[in-house]
């Protein structure tokens, strides 16, 4: 089994930024909410353990040949890139422990990097002492187990995020439709009554004016008044 450091380099350069082109399905119910978790936490113990077995091995005591010749090119390779391309893309993750287009790019690296390392522990079961095939499998074992943990959290995180999105979707079209129903419908006329008119102020009579009577004494008849005389021309 020979593997090219063109290999290495090309597993290395497959990760662009991706996002989820398919939704994530949820079960029934409201997802229950996520603990932040870094993803330096869930990997790095891992990776250090990768790290710590490589600088380990002596390649040298393998069979000589072209299994051991890649498999310590690539062991090479994979420490160099714990080293220069891993920590930037672990700090942009933990920035934004929430957003998936920070950490799938970190989950396509370290697909990768297994890879590759997958590839050293498949030369040392052929060419390496039992000793260092031993190490690489534990270390193989415990990076693929903290991938699968990543990989999870990643999940529930999307549904999170899916069911928040779900709702707040489902609550604007419920205030539009809110909004044209009582566009649609007329308001109800409210009755005007008229205003009363305003009381007239009635005006006073005037006094009445009159003569007063003069009394015979004999018989209590009022008497006549004698006619005016003409004046004399």
């Amino acid at each position: 089994m020979q593997i090219s450091r063109g290999t290495l380099i090309s597993y290395m350069a497959f990760a662009p930024i991706m996002l989820f082109s398919q939704p994530v399905p949820t079960t029934a119910g409201t997802p229950a909410p996520v603990a932040p978790v870094t993803p330096s936490s869930v990997v790095k113990p891992a990776l250090s353990n990768v790290e710590s077995t490589l600088n380990s091995l002596k390649i040298d005591k393998w069979k000589k040949g072209s299994i051991r010749d890649e498999a310590g090119e690539n062991a090479n390779a994979i420490l160099k890139d714990l080293k220069t391309n891993v920590p930037p893309l672990l700090a942009d993750a933990d920035a934004a422990p929430g957003a998936l287009s920070k950490s799938i790019p970190l989950m396509k690296h370290l697909d990768a990097l297994y890879d590759v390392l997958l590839r050293v522990e498949e030369g040392a079961r052929v060419s390496g002492p039992g000793d260092q095939v031993d190490q690489l499998a534990a270390a193989l074992k415990q990076f693929g187990t903290a991938r699968i943990q990543l990989y999870d959290t990643m999940a529930q995180r999307a549904g999170v995020q899916e069911k928040q999105v779900t709702d707040l979707q489902a609550e604007v079209k419920t205030q539009r439709a809110a909004a044209e129903q009582q566009k649609a419908t007329p308001p109800t006329p409210v009755p005007c009554t008229p205003p009363k008119p305003a009381a007239k102020k009635k005006r006073p009579a005037p006094p009445k004016t009159t003569q007063p009577a003069t009394v015979q004494p004999a018989t209590g008849q009022p008497a006549q008044t004698p006619p005016a005389q003409p004046k004399p021309q």
